[in-house]
């Protein structure tokens, strides 16, 4: 009978993952640009959707520039109604604490995160985009590209958005990761 009370009882040590995407200002943080928008899915060992997810709209204390809010619809006007990212930290921290991180060209997100931490993240990553320049070397593979060549139905939008890409990208390292 103890046997049976300790499996139920055991700490569940099933290896969680995030899926990340962010909207920006612009190019670089070290010019300033910052965080406008992120997203964080998370998904189990099985790359199933748990159902929690973290996503927010920052204030990023400067202006967003006309060019940028054409990708992403996200304008001065809107995102002054929210937080900065200093009051989202802890909790993202928490969020994504002890998992991997998976992103489509994660890098230039890591950069904006890292410098919105003032520290690097220590997680695992993994990044759609290097997984898919190997399965379709010299293609074009970018998100969108991808999703139309893996048959991913994407909802048409004039704009970007952290939550829908992050949706999207999933089902990209998805099928990346089962050998398309």
């Amino acid at each position: 009978m103890i046997g049976i009370f300790n499996k139920l009882f055991q700490k569940n040590t099933c290896t969680k993952k995030v899926v990340i995407q962010t909207e920006v200002t612009g190019f670089a943080p070290e010019d300033g640009n910052k965080l406008v928008e992120i997203t964080a899915i998370e998904i189990d060992e099985n790359d199933i959707q748990t159902g929690a997810v973290f996503h927010a709209y920052i204030n990023p204390e400067c202006e967003v520039p006309e060019e940028v809010i054409k990708i992403h619809g996200l304008d001065n006007e809107f995102l002054k109604n929210y937080p900065t990212f200093e009051f989202y930290k802890n909790e993202f921290l928490h969020f994504i604490a002890g998992k991997e991180i998976i992103g489509h060209n994660v890098q230039f997100d890591l950069k904006f995160l890292n410098n919105e931490l003032g520290f690097e993240l220590q997680n695992k990553i993994t990044d759609t985009l290097e997984m898919a320049r190997k399965v379709f070397p010299n293609q074009k593979n970018n998100l969108n590209s991808l999703c139309e060549r893996l048959d991913i139905k994407i909802l048409h939008s004039p704009y970007n958005g952290a939550l829908l890409d992050a949706l999207y990208m999933l089902e990209v390292y998805k099928k990346l990761k089962g050998g398309v």
